[in-house]
């Protein structure tokens, strides 16, 4: 059976796969940024080509190479950019670089593109990066190129799959960074990158209601989560997946047709 991974083909299986007509091509698009004592600084990378990799499998979509770096981590949503080892992009760089993988999907004959998000910062200029290529390929005469973006966490926010999540009471997405969600997916995925020994519990990061540039690096918490991931779970991590590749793999099918 061949890859799901496009990388992983030679550019004959590839070129076939392509000429069948009917291929949705998967992007994941990450960062390299810090994610606490307890987990790599790859999270935003693995998470979303493992639930690609997965509803590649369902669907019979193919899986491009992530993009392995991303905007700027904001210290309300990521813990800021100060951190050593967090490597960002400028906006202009996330934007051209959508765009020119776009492009050069158009040139190889693929018309169905979903972009997966595993880092929230991207998410603005992902959606320019979009404008700007559908427009291109407009203007070069290339028609009906269709992009769906979207972030695996978006979900699982069903009401009883948070419950089970946060049985103490869920505290918002925008305190998840590096919590008991992107944790438990690491367990269940990834063990051997997780060391739960290093994890330090500490209450949700608190912050006032706007943002300060140059950012106050002690607003941050120490460790560089936004909150505990006590409560993490392998258990959870497998529950966390199995809805995000059902609702993405429904999504696929409803929009491009896919296989379900």
């Amino acid at each position: 059976m061949e890859s799901v991974f496009i990388g992983e083909l030679t550019w004959q299986q590839y070129q076939a796969r392509i000429a069948a007509g009917n291929a949705v091509v998967l992007l994941p698009v990450g960062a390299l940024e810090q994610h606490g004592h307890h987990l790599p600084m790859n999270v935003d990378v693995l998470l979303p080509t493992a639930v690609c990799e997965r509803v590649a499998q369902r669907t019979g979509a193919l899986v491009a190479p992530a993009v392995h770096y991303g905007y700027k981590s904001q210290q309300k949503s990521g813990g800021g950019n100060h951190y050593p080892g967090t490597t960002s992009l400028d906006g202009v760089t996330v934007i051209r670089t959508v765009q020119d993988i776009i492009r050069e999907l158009a040139r190889h004959g693929v018309r169905r593109l979903a972009i997966l998000n595993g880092h929230f910062e991207n998410s603005m200029f992902v959606v320019e990066g979009i404008d700007l290529a559908l427009r291109e390929l407009h203007y070069a005469g290339v028609e009906g190129f269709r992009v769906m973006t979207l972030s695996y966490w978006d979900f699982a926010e069903d009401p009883e799959v948070i419950k089970k999540l946060y049985p103490d009471g869920f505290q918002g997405w925008n305190v998840e960074h590096g919590g008991v969600f992107e944790t438990s997916l690491m367990l269940a995925l990834y063990p051997h990158l997780v060391d739960m020994e290093q994890m330090e519990h500490h209450p949700p990061a608190t912050f006032p209601p706007y943002d300060l540039f140059p950012v106050v690096p002690e607003r941050t918490p120490r460790p560089g989560t936004l909150s505990s991931a006590r409560g993490a779970s392998r258990a959870k991590g497998e529950l966390i997946l199995e809805v995000c590749v059902n609702g993405i793999a429904r999504a696929l099918r409803d929009e491009f047709g896919a296989q379900h």
